[in-house]
């Protein structure tokens, strides 16, 4: 339909196009809110040790099983507006700290849904959106004061952390050794912040490589690198002990020069003068490499053929098109430097490592660089059951990795298990009194909305949600913050003492973007959606079939706004 409004004198003005819908108000509201609910919905069952997966299927039959919130909402096609908004909460969550995307779904639906009981009493949304702000604030000065220091020095501590993030995955029952693996990595990698204290990790100098086969258990963690790749020639030495390695961007072939040259012979040794000077070109290369006494080659590019030869002659491992991120991290893990041309190659570019050797993954030949000294760069090797279960399990270490990162670079924490949730909840409830007017009855349904998530982790681990709240908040009315809810044993306890531990960091992020995404989405009163445009008629013939298309016109793309 076309928005038609008519003027004072009764002309009547056509203000969107035709075929445009508007939804205008209360009822646009209420729309954007339950479609945001649906999607806290989904993953709302996937919150926690006894959440459970979810299996996407996607148009080309391909199958993910996960219970990690930003891939779910990722994998589905949301056509909504307003819950390709709560996708991005999900993103950007995952994107800053990695871990609680589900939480934060999950808050910015119940924020929403307590927003819904007080439009329905008409209080303004700018009121609701002051109280929530103010509320948001209020919470975060809560969440730093109960934070916990943290020595980033302490390996078990730093364990127990990254074994909670993996507590709610597949993997929790290798976490264990996926922990260990997990904070041995991150501080190889970790480096002194130049700024200020605290250090800093870059996660790119991690590598995940993944190949189905074995079990999780055999996953390991390698002071180097592994490429997947094979040695170029036969003849080369499959394992080279004590590798003194050049790392080489240049391609080890007769460079063909710009312009279209030819070369004229008119006798049979001219032919055979100018092969044996392009073997004599190449064998400089490999005379060069020999000279300053590398043992194995890297190349971003190609080896030609005869420069094989020579190589594998002289005895030294090579493999060619590393990628280029691959190289960068061969720098860092081994000290070598990146030579882009063979002439400037010394010996003190080249990197060194105990060992690197070709070996057989599944069916693949990989070449594996390890026992480097201090490696700025690593490689975790995942191994799992099935592909399926390998992707899963690269999911959740890409999650304690991020935890891991989290913790050394703002070292506090607070225990999880809903604790600190509920705990704020429950300041800000008397917090709230000191506020004025109707932001006032806001402030209180954010503390409400807070407690959602230990409820949905006792709801998931089959307790009863209302007698554990109950239980829950008796226990910390008597002064102990760290009350939680232990799902593992379906019982309230200190949730501390059950090293149940959870960076600050991911906590504040999942306040500030619920909280901004809730606003974002109570201030808009009116949404106006065009139409799909039309396509156009193809030529007559091959592809006039698509002149069809223009029926999806009208509200096609659309679809999912009539929820109600």
């Amino acid at each position: 339909m076309a928005s038609i409004q008519q003027t004072a004198g009764g002309m009547p003005v056509l203000i969107l196009k035709e075929g445009t819908k508007e939804n205008k108000g209360r009822e646009a509201q209420k729309n954007n809110i339950s479609a945001a609910k649906l999607v806290a919905e989904i993953v709302r069952s996937s919150l926690g040790p006894r959440g459970m997966d979810k299996m996407l299927v996607d148009s080309l039959g391909d199958v993910t099983i996960t219970n990690d919130g930003a891939t779910i909402l990722k994998e589905i096609d949301v056509q909504h507006p307003a819950a390709k908004i709560m996708v991005e909460v999900a993103k950007s969550v995952d994107n800053e700290v990695g871990d609680g995307t589900t939480s934060s779904v999950i808050f910015t639906g119940a924020l929403l849904e307590k927003a819904e009981q007080l439009i329905s009493k008409d209080v303004h949304p700018s009121a609701i959106v002051d109280g929530y702000t103010a509320a948001s604030e209020q919470a975060l000065v809560i969440l730093n004061k109960i934070g916990i220091k943290v020595n980033v020095n302490d390996k078990d501590l730093l364990i127990k952390i990254a074994k909670t993030s993996m507590e709610s995955k597949l993997v929790s029952d290798d976490s264990p050794i996926l922990s260990e693996i997990v904070v041995s990595a991150a501080k190889q990698v970790a480096e002194k912040n130049t700024s200020g204290d605290g250090l800093r990790v870059d996660l790119d100098n991690i590598k995940v490589e993944k190949k189905a086969g074995g079990s999780i258990r055999d996953t390991s963690f390698i002071q180097g690198i592994v490429l997947d790749k094979e040695i170029v020639h036969a003849g080369m030495p499959k394992r080279v002990d004590n590798a003194k390695i050049a790392l080489i961007n240049s391609a080890l072939e007769i460079e063909k020069t710009e312009m279209s040259a030819e070369i004229r012979i008119s006798e049979p040794q001219q032919m055979q003068m100018f092969l044996e000077e392009e073997n004599r070109m190449l064998k400089d290369m490999v005379d060069k490499i020999k000279s300053v006494g590398a043992n194995v080659v890297l190349c971003q590019k190609g080896i030609d053929d005869i420069a094989q030869h020579y190589l594998a002659k002289a005895n030294v491992l090579a493999v060619r098109r590393v990628k280029e991120s691959d190289m960068f991290k061969l720098s860092k893990a081994t000290g070598a430097r990146l030579v882009n041309n063979l002439d400037d190659l010394s010996e003190s570019d080249l990197g060194i490592a105990n060992l690197v050797e070709e070996r057989k993954v599944e069916t693949d030949k990989w070449v594996f660089i390890e026992g480097c000294k201090n490696p700025k760069a690593v490689t975790i090797l995942v191994r799992g059951g099935s592909q399926r279960v390998v992707d899963e399990a690269d999911r959740s270490l890409h999650d304690a990795l991020m935890v891991m990162k989290d913790v050394l670079e703002k070292p506090s924490i607070v225990a999880g298990g809903g604790s600190p949730e509920a705990y704020i909840a429950n300041e800000l409830r008397q917090w709230s009194s000191s506020l004025e007017g109707r932001s006032q009855l806001a402030a209180q349904k954010f503390a409400e909305a807070l407690e959602v998530i230990p409820l949905t982790l006792a709801e998931n681990a089959g307790m009863d949600p209302i007698d554990t709240m109950a239980d829950l908040k008796a226990k910390q009315s008597k002064g102990s913050k760290w009350i939680g809810i232990n799902v593992k044993t379906t019982t309230v306890s200190d949730i501390y003492k059950n090293n149940i531990l959870e960076p600050t960091v991911i906590k504040e992020q999942i306040i500030k973007s619920a909280t901004e995404t809730a606003c974002m989405l109570l201030r808009i009163d009116d949404v106006i959606a065009a139409t799909k445009s039309r396509m156009p008629a193809g030529p007559p013939g091959g592809m006039g079939g698509m002149g069809g298309m223009g029926g999806m016109g009208g509200m096609g793309g659309m679809g999912g706004m009539d929820m109600d």
